[in-house]
């Protein structure tokens, strides 16, 4: 049998190939940490505990699908997402960290207030209205997402946190039914906004695994989402209600433009941790 530390070492070898260092040690780090159930000082104070050989059967099955490029997060079948452990599949995008920022962008200028009444288009695994339900004193929180697949892993992630979303199968680019007019505190979306010419820059294990159908427009219309979201949030939204968008870096001032060209006010590019343009926020 194997000791913790021998595994370690055996995984990360294993990987490197695929993802060079540091990312292959965070990967081990987050494989032992799911499979051991033992969080990073544990697993630093234990290195010389030996793994039962069922675990070590394990670990040679999450080789095999990390070497052949299947993201982490798919493989142990989680990801987190502003203290939230989600369920992730191939059904839905893997949450990022910048969608964080979406998310605690909408708190902070919310902080204090109650009763809100939130709208998430496109919404996915339901990571950003799950953070925001979690978040919002006695928030009516509202998801709406056009896959069937993606839909099932939202419900099964607000069962898990028996969080109160409401879920709306809906396209978009449809009447949204269910909501009345001028209802609604705050609209939030993460969009399909990658290019289709933007594909030869993407890794291959995001181009393998992730829907296509959540990452993709047309690059003859790269806005498609905005303007029809911008169009269904003019109308839902009460006066001095709030729309965040979550963009692509190369179209922070269109979005703005658009969305001005709509009737909202103060509109206002953002940047993220890392100084790309990567949210519009804008007031009705």
């Amino acid at each position: 049998m194997a000791t913790i530390q021998q595994l370690q070492q055996h995984i990360r070898a294993s990987i490197q190939d695929v993802y060079p260092e540091p990312e292959a040690g965070s990967i081990t780090q987050l494989v032992l940490e799911h499979m051991l159930h033992k969080d990073r000082l544990q697993l630093s104070l234990a290195q010389q505990e030996l793994v039962a050989p069922a675990q070590e059967a394990q670990a040679e099955q999450v080789i095999k699908r990390l070497q052949a490029q299947e993201p982490v997060q798919y493989v142990l079948g989680t990801a987190h997402f502003y203290g939230l452990d989600l369920d992730v599949d191939e059904r839905v995008l893997i949450p990022r960290p910048e969608t964080e920022e979406l998310v605690h962008l909408a708190l902070k200028e919310h902080e204090g207030r109650d009763n809100l009444h939130v709208l998430d288009i496109c919404t996915g695994s339901g990571c950003i209205p799950l953070a925001l339900a979690a978040n919002l004193y006695q928030a009516k929180v509202y998801g709406l997402e056009v896959s069937e697949g993606a839909l099932a892993v939202a419900r099964a992630n607000a069962a898990k946190y028996n969080l109160p979303v409401t879920w709306l199968h809906a396209d978009i680019f449809e009447p949204v039914s269910g909501i009345n007019p001028n209802s609604l505190d705050i609209i939030t979306s993460n969009p399909p906004y990658v290019l289709e010419e933007e594909k030869l820059q993407m890794r291959e294990n995001v181009l393998q695994y992730e829907p296509h159908l959540a990452l993709f427009v047309p690059d003859q219309d790269p806005l498609k989402y905005y303007r029809r979201i911008a169009e269904v949030a003019f109308e839902l939204l009460r006066e001095g209600g709030k729309l965040y968008f979550e963009i692509n870096e190369r179209y922070g001032q269109e979005v703005k433009e658009l969305l001005l060209a709509v009737r909202f006010r103060q509109a206002q590019v953002v940047s993220d941790l890392f100084g790309k343009d990567r949210m519009v926020r804008a007031v009705r």
